[in-house]
């Protein structure tokens, strides 16, 4: 059994993460379930009562029993990777705030694992796309409003959830659109023409109001659109172009990455674009062989100059 006080520092530390890091509702979600998950384990590893003075003393072979366990339960690499993060960061801000020291938590090894490389969607298989998803629905408007999602995902390189939080007040959209991403990050991204038409058209065609707080991409019964909605019209578009499982809302954020560097734009600028803080993040969103990259790097370093 967890004890109150210690089910109350959790909220604490969830309270900081939502409300002074801005993490995303579902990422606190994540850290909330692999947190009690990790109480649980200590609770059943003890036999005993969870409280704060035990969460101060935890030892060594703590952490390496619940690495043991997690992996008999066949949890993945990443996953285990993604968990151990989670009590880190909490154990961080713990010590810090209680005084004591995390050595035994903190010094655990990630475990390593293969990085899945994203897979853009080619510029023909995008083409193809846009061209068959609008013949999904036999609703006009239903189909003017996918094939406007996913303009928007391509064309402005956003994430499904970026483009689905639009509201009416945003439109019409100017040559720029402002961009709420993850961590409450503000960016301007360039809208194309094609892309603005395109939502102009959906919303002459939508049967419901779009006032300016309401959603602006709307479901069948007037409600926000569900991303999954999404899902399945990319689902059948690609069984229909025999193209592969890959081909997902996501994948098109990748492309946008990738076709934008293969027609020479530069690492930063996409960067700026996609709201990455990295700069390898960018570099991992984009599918460009070896001697691309060169070429950009002796195109733009100083010392290659």
């Amino acid at each position: 059994m967890i004890s109150p006080g210690v089910l109350d520092i959790l909220n604490d530390w969830l309270a900081i993460k939502s409300a002074v890091q801005s993490r995303a509702d579902n990422t606190i979600k994540a850290y909330q379930q692999d947190l009690l998950d990790f109480f649980g384990f200590l609770t059943h590893h003890h036999g005993a009562k969870l409280g704060k003075s035990a969460l101060c003393t935890i030892a060594l072979s703590d952490m390496r029993a619940w690495m043991a366990h997690l992996r008999r339960e066949k949890i993945s690499p990443r996953s285990l990777a993604r968990k151990l993060s989670a009590v880190k960061s909490f154990y961080r801000w713990f010590s810090e705030t209680e005084g004591f020291d995390a050595t035994a938590v903190l010094s655990v090894k990630s475990p390593k694992f293969q990085s899945r490389l994203p897979r853009p969607v080619s510029e023909d298989a995008a083409q193809s796309i846009l061209e068959c998803v609008q013949m999904q629905s036999n609703e006009t408007w239903v189909a003017a409003r996918d094939l406007a999602v996913i303009i928007l995902l391509y064309g402005c390189g956003l994430r499904i959830s970026e483009a689905l939080s639009l509201k009416g007040k945003d439109t019409p959209f100017s040559r720029s659109l402002r961009i709420k991403g993850k961590g409450g990050k503000e960016r301007f991204v360039p809208v194309l023409k094609i892309a603005a038409q395109s939502v102009q058209d959906y919303i002459r065609l939508c049967p419901f109001e779009l006032g300016g707080n309401d959603p602006l991409f709307r479901g069948i019964r007037g409600g926000g659109l569900n991303p999954r909605q999404i899902q399945k019209v990319l689902e059948q578009t690609r069984h229909q172009l025999g193209l592969p499982s890959t081909v997902t809302p996501h994948a098109f954020r990748h492309s946008f990455a990738t076709h934008l560097l293969n027609a020479g734009g530069d690492l930063r600028s996409i960067q700026e674009l996609l709201g990455h803080s990295n700069l390898s993040t960018t570099q991992a969103y984009t599918a460009v062989d070896t001697a691309r990259l060169m070429e950009v790097y002796q195109d733009t370093h100083p010392k290659a100059q």
